[in-house]
This record gives C-alpha cells, sequence and structure tokens, in this order.
C-alpha cells in the first residue's frame, strides 16, 4: 500500500464491476474514515479511542440487525445484508486502528504481521466476499499479498511514519543489522541501513510471490485487478531497491512508465 492504507482498495478502478461500485464505497468508506480517525488531527489518544468505540457500537448494532440513523453505516449495513458479508473483518480493522493509537513500536515480525492481519487483511476478505470467491486457498492467498502490500507501505513510508513517532519495522531486525532509531532520525543510509532494507524487500517480495498464484485463478475482472496489484506491489520493491534503500529523500512511487511496465507485466502473468 501507500501512503494512504487504502490506495489499493479498487474503489474507484475501472476494472471494478459498476454492480460492486456502491459496496466497495461503502467499505472504503468506513475503513477510510476509521483510519482518519487513528491517524490524522490533533486529536488526543484518549478521543481517538472512544471515536473507534463508537464505531465498534456502530457495528453492534449492525450485528444486531438494527442499524442507527447514521447514513455511512446505513449504507454498509445494506451492503452486509446483500452481500452476507461477515463482521469480523471490520472488527479486525477497527482492532488495528485502535492499535495505531496506543502502539508505536514492534517487537518482531510476529507481532508485525499480526497488525497486518487485522490492518489489510481484511480488506482482502471482504473482496473475495463481495465476488463469491471466499474459498479457503483464496482467503490465505489473499492474505499473503494484502500483508505484503503492507510491508511494502512501511518500506515506503518509514521517513512519514518517523514523524508521527513511529517505526513499523520489527525493532529485532533493526538490531540483528544494528540500526538505531538514530539511523532513521538522521536519515542515515548507510551499509547497514541499506542491508536491513534489501533484507526486508526480500522477505516482503517472497510473500507478494506465494500469493500471486491467486490473481490467475481468479476469472474476469477481479483477476485482472489483483494482477495490476501484485505487480504494483513489485515494482515498488524495485524502485526501493534502485534507491538503495533510501526511502527519506524521495518516496519510492510509481510513474506513468512504471504503469506501462505494471500494464505488461500483468498481462504476462501465469498460474
Amino acid at each position: 500500500m501507500a501512503a494512504d492504507h487504502y490506495e489499493n482498495f479498487p474503489v474507484a478502478s475501472l476494472l471494478l464491476p459498476a454492480r460492486l461500485r456502491p459496496a466497495v464505497k461503502a467499505i472504503y468508506a468506513f475503513a477510510r474514515s476509521a483510519d482518519d480517525i487513528a491517524d490524522e488531527g490533533d486529536a488526543e489518544p484518549a478521543a481517538r479511542l472512544a471515536a473507534l468505540a463508537a464505531y465498534e457500537q456502530e457495528l453492534d448494532c449492525i450485528d444486531a440487525r438494527q442499524p442507527r440513523g447514521n447514513s455511512m453505516f446505513a449504507s454498509l449495513a445494506g451492503v452486509i445484508r446483500e452481500y452476507e458479508l461477515p463482521m469480523a473483518p471490520f472488527r479486525d480493522l477497527l482492532s488495528a486502528f485502535r492499535q495505531d493509537v496506543v502502539t508505536t513500536r514492534y517487537r518482531n515480525f510476529d507481532d508485525l504481521l499480526d497488525y497486518c492481519r487485522r490492518s489489510a487483511n481484511p480488506v482482502g476478505t471482504l473482496m473475495l466476499h463481495l465476488y463469491h470467491a471466499a474459498t479457503s486457498d483464496n482467503l490465505r492467498d489473499a492474505d499473503a499479498v494484502c500483508s505484503a502490500l503492507q510491508l511494502i507501505n512501511f518500506l515506503q513510508d518509514v521517513a512519514i511514519d518517523w514523524k508521527k513517532q513511529r517505526i513499523y519495522l520489527p525493532l529485532e531486525d533493526m538490531q540483528r543489522f544494528g540500526i538505531t532509531e538514530q539511523h532513521i532520525a538522521a536519515a542515515d543510509c548507510n551499509a547497514a541501513w541499506r542491508a536491513l532494507m534489501q533484507f526486508e524487500i526480500n522477505r516482503a517480495r517472497a510473500m507478494m510471490l506465494s500469493g500471486a498464484p491467486l490473481a490467475c485463478r481468479l476469472p474476469g475482472r477481479i483477476g485482472w485487478e489483483l494482477r495490476m496489484v501484485v505487480q504494483g506491489g513489485l515494482c515498488i520493491l524495485e524502485r526501493i531497491e534502485q534507491a538503495n534503500g533510501d526511502v527519506f529523500r524521495l518516496r519510492p512511487q510509481l510513474g506513468k512508465r512504471d504503469w506501462l511496465l505494471v500494464v505488461w507485466r500483468a498481462m504476462a502473468m501465469q498460474g
């Protein structure tokens, strides 16, 4: 994912069938607004947590089939009912957003993956349910793709997250490569930093490739959508490599030429 955690949510994608756009927009509105509560503005942590608790109460009302008057949640309730969506992914998202308010460091990769499981994977789960394709194999691979996208976002946004006093690199990995928080504060791209970044890049790439076969299994537009997402994520990793891990001076992102490459690689993908 990019600076916006939901940049890859296909809310306006031309590949998204028109019949699903209202549903995706309703889910996006929930996720985006809840994420903003956790991340944006200057509210105190207690106020952020209280606002997220109010979102949880709205989900309780939807679960009890007693949605209240809020238009966003009324739309969401209709989508959940129409497509028989599970409630767990919505609650997982709120759990991750609450964690963002109170947690600024991650001890090891397992802890970080647990966060990804709740902050990113629910998006893939909900999309598969919308397409009636939520088999166990598909959910497994979607989790790998979504977690990989989240990890890629973390690598892109080291400098941005540092300004928010957050580090999404496992402290265990930083210690292994001799990196301290002072390296990040000083934007020090020395050999140790480059080695750490390459290690994280390799792990994110392996995870993305492990889930990529899903894009070839899914038919029609959702398959093409996912192919673009997979190749876009892999291309971002290449840009970070080309910058020798320097994500401080220029945030790696895709330009017009990159998207042409992404399209070509998506067309060349095979199961």
